[in-house]
């Protein structure tokens, strides 16, 4: 186990952060998948609860794997990686309602095409915004 942390914590930045966004989404899949498929609950519904679960292991993959080499930790990180997640979040939930409304489109590869094409925005957000040390004034 230690050699393949010492190997992800070897690759580009943008690998890990696929790496960890990868799992979040596969998380956020299951779960959107599972409370559709087992209780019947409403796609986008079922997409506030997975978002919920999926931020968890987000956020502790990128502050242990991602951004592990920038020195800030705290709430303070927390609260911006939340509110960038946030964002993400409404955006992916505006452009699943479209692919489910307006396109028709089946709910859970809807659900996938909207997780990738919202990453860019959420790494690129917390490379320069939530995990980025601040400078003293």
């Amino acid at each position: 186990m230690k050699r393949l942390w010492v190997a992800l914590r070897g690759l580009p930045q943008l690998l890990q952060f696929g790496l960890v966004g990868g799992a979040a989404a596969a998380t956020h899949l299951a779960v959107v998948g599972g409370l559709v498929s087992l209780s019947g609950m409403a796609p986008l519904a079922a997409n506030v609860l997975a978002f919920l679960v999926a931020f968890v292991v987000s956020y502790n993959g990128h502050a242990l794997l991602t951004f592990a080499r920038v020195p800030v930790r705290g709430w303070a990180v927390v609260a911006r990686f939340f509110a960038v997640a946030c964002l993400s979040f409404v955006l992916n939930e505006l452009l699943y309602a479209v692919a489910l409304y307006w396109l028709h489109w089946n709910y859970f590869w809807s659900l996938a095409a909207v997780l990738v094409l919202v990453a860019v925005a959420t790494f690129l957000l917390s490379k320069f915004w939530a995990f980025k040390a601040r400078t003293a004034k």
